[in-house]
């Protein structure tokens, strides 16, 4: 195939983006609109979809967890949301500066035994030119809590733009 000089084409294997929403030098808000868009994307608990964010060799720390590449973090995710049942994600932008964000984020989430948990974290992020993430550092602890302790009570998949985030919530 070739473009409109007449050059070859190039290609790029089916279903990877050729650049995300949100690329940077990020503003406050393309930052915003970023962390957001992350928060959707994990919400939908699709690992292709999550996954299709990072460059193909991007590097992970996730907890004690370190993951290169998209195929490691398809199936890293694929494992946690079959552990992390009924999955809810708030993020908020903590920080940015040129190509880096720095997010926290709190979600709720339960064991097969019924047990629910709230895991509060930071996560630091860095992306290429193209918008896609190459580096994401996760720290991350979980707090056990009762099911009437529970704050996000949305429908599973994307948080309504009406409820609310984590500074309103206290967390």
């Amino acid at each position: 195939m070739q473009d409109r000089s007449g050059r070859a084409a190039a290609t790029r294997p089916a279903g990877v983006p050729e650049s995300r929403p949100s690329r940077p030098p990020f503003t406050l808000d393309t930052a915003i609109q970023k962390v957001r868009l992350a928060e959707d994307a994990w919400n939908s608990r699709d690992p292709q979809r999550v996954a299709l964010a990072y460059t193909s060799d991007s590097r992970w720390r996730n907890r004690a967890e370190l993951l290169q590449g998209r195929q490691a973090i398809e199936e890293f995710l694929a494992r946690k949301w079959q552990r992390e049942l009924d999955y809810r994600l708030i993020k908020e932008i903590w920080a940015f500066r040129h190509n880096r964000i720095a997010v926290r984020f709190a979600y709720e989430w339960h064991d097969d035994s019924g047990n629910w948990f709230r895991s509060y974290g930071n996560e630091n992020w860095e992306f290429d030119e193209r918008g896609l993430m190459r580096l994401r550092i996760a720290s991350i602890n979980d707090l056990p809590i009762g099911e009437s302790e529970r704050q996000y009570h949305w429908p599973l998949g994307r948080r309504p733009d009406d409820h609310p985030g984590l500074s309103e919530l206290g967390l």
